[in-house]
């Protein structure tokens, strides 16, 4: 099946994706901080750069895209249909180099949580529920 848009448009859209600030990130950092939470933002010192780092806590926030990190099961994480192979590659190193980061961060001692975009869209407040969660989980120990 051939691209319904032409080359030079794709190459143009695909250059405006951004990896940082991206919307669901912003509205899950004003959540945080409506919580009451302080952290950084896209530390150079810690694998990966997590989008949201609670220094504090020593936890380590990415905030995914369904469709670049591929998050299994959503209807946002569908294959291309062209260039099949150049996507799945690229997929699978996206992927792989996700689990390399939270490995190093989890070496390093830090927790780390995954929240994907669609659980974003879908309820904010249970997010934010869910990380405050884990926080509270690591104080006890």
């Amino acid at each position: 099946m051939a691209d319904r848009i032409t080359k030079e448009r794709r190459s143009w859209n695909m250059s405006r994706i951004r990896g940082r600030n991206t919307r669901c990130e912003i509205r899950l950092r004003s959540g945080l901080h409506r919580a009451g939470y302080r952290f950084g933002l896209h530390s150079a010192r810690l694998p990966g750069r997590p989008d949201i780092v609670l220094t504090r806590f020593r936890m380590a926030v990415f905030v995914h895209g369904c469709f670049w990190h591929r998050h299994e099961g959503c209807r946002k994480a569908a294959l291309p249909k062209t260039n099949v192979a150049f996507w799945q590659e690229k997929f699978r190193g996206t992927v792989e180099r996700d689990r390399r980061n939270r490995e190093q961060l989890s070496a390093m001692g830090w927790r780390t949580i995954v929240v994907w975009e669609c659980e974003i869209n879908r309820d904010l407040s249970q997010v934010v529920e869910r990380i405050r969660a884990e926080l509270e989980e690591g104080q006890d120990a």
